[in-house]
């Protein structure tokens, strides 16, 4: 949900101004790469094709899938992603996944506690090994990682970046959190500048 919603006649400067404030070259390439793509969720058949692409990835690599009509009670299971949810959701996960140490892989939301998806938000939370700083590190990382996937594959990354509040502090903090969790992905392997191709591990 966007904490402050952007009007769509505002929405061109806002982002210039965003983009100003990057001050590496790193930063602006990954938010050049998102700010051509949607600010509108795919739709209909256009996010059906969205959501087989996203589970496609995940098959890529190396995560297995519920089987269709399952109902699940994580977004990941330690086993398994729920299939059923839209394209940006796996994606994120599919980057929660890969951010993970083995260790992690292994429990239900990969040791974070619930996300917005999360049913059985108890059990989640039960598994959760990260004190919540290191919680919303990796939650920063995730969701970037899973923006810039979908900036890769032609899907609305805007979208996702604007409803995961990435422009949230734009006067403030908002480019400094963008390039750190970016050079954060960069450092661990996850993504690499300039070719615009995700690592995967």
């Amino acid at each position: 949900m966007i904490l402050t919603p952007i009007a769509p006649s505002r929405l061109t400067a806002v982002l210039d101004q965003f983009a100003t404030g990057l001050a590496s070259e790193a930063a602006r390439e990954a938010f050049a790469l998102i700010r051509t793509t949607s600010p509108g969720r795919a739709e209909g058949s256009e996010a059906e094709r969205d959501r087989l692409a996203a589970l496609d990835f995940a098959g890529q690599h190396g995560l297995a899938v519920h089987a269709p009509g399952t109902r699940c009670a994580f977004n990941w299971d330690g086993t398994a992603l729920d299939g059923a949810t839209e394209a940006y959701v796996i994606l994120h996960e599919i980057a929660h996944y890969l951010l993970a140490p083995p260790a992690r892989r292994a429990l239900p939301d990969v040791g974070l506690g619930p996300g917005p998806d999360t049913r059985d938000r108890a059990g989640a939370e039960r598994a959760a090994t990260l004190p919540m700083l290191e919680r919303e590190i990796d939650e920063a990382m995730a969701s970037l990682l899973g923006i810039l996937w979908e900036a890769e594959l032609g899907q609305p990354a805007l979208a996702s970046f604007l409803d995961q509040n990435w422009l949230e502090g734009l006067e403030r903090s908002a480019a400094a959190h963008f390039t750190a969790a970016l050079q954060g992905l960069i450092a661990g392997g996850h993504w690499t500048r300039s070719v615009a191709r995700h690592v995967s591990d």
